[in-house]
């Protein structure tokens, strides 16, 4: 477990601004204390600095994780979100779409979002702009990368893609005998 260098964290800010913005300094100073990133096995984890400390107690090599898997830095250094940090990006989220019940399970089973399934988007969202999928109940599905602007997704036809899937709910069922 190490604190990563600051071109990772520039990486993994960069990568996360464009789902929460700002509200970044929002992980790390908490009410309920203080939070940090660290780096183990090209996996970031988020931990209150309490667990931290505690964690100093295992040797590296028999720590396999501790914490919250937030995402993993590739091999070519980019930054991948994973699934696991999308309670901490929901509250936060500046972005958001919500879909249809009929569209849930298509989004779950790893399918892009159509304009027949979109059932509400936020005001002002720019292409390419970092999501964060929601049910019409306002439960958070997964994340996601806006394909149109707010106001090209009211124009186009319903068979258009309207967000671009990255990470669902779903993929711990999915993906169950891979995940590590």
């Amino acid at each position: 477990m190490r604190p990563l260098t600051d071109e990772e964290t520039k990486t993994m800010f960069e990568k996360l601004s464009k789902y929460i913005g700002e509200n970044i300094k929002l992980l790390v100073d908490r009410p309920d204390g203080t939070y940090c990133f660290r780096l183990q096995n090209d996996r970031v984890y988020y931990m209150s600095e309490k667990i931290l400390k505690l964690a100093t107690n295992i040797s590296r090599d028999k720590l396999v994780s501790v914490g919250t898997c937030f995402g993993k830095f590739t091999k070519t250094g980019k930054f991948r979100l994973h699934i696991t940090a999308l309670d901490f990006l929901a509250p936060y989220a500046k972005f958001k779409v919500w879909v249809k019940p009929g569209a849930e399970q298509s989004f779950l089973y790893g399918n892009h979002v159509l304009k027949s399934g979109l059932g509400r988007i936020t005001e002002n969202t720019m292409q390419y702009q970092g999501v964060v999928v929601y049910s019409m109940a306002d439960v958070p599905l997964g994340f996601g990368v806006a394909a149109k602007t707010t106001q090209e997704c009211r124009r186009v036809d319903p068979m258009s893609i309207v967000v671009f899937h990255q990470a669902d709910v779903g993929e711990f069922i999915r993906n169950e005998d891979t995940l590590t």
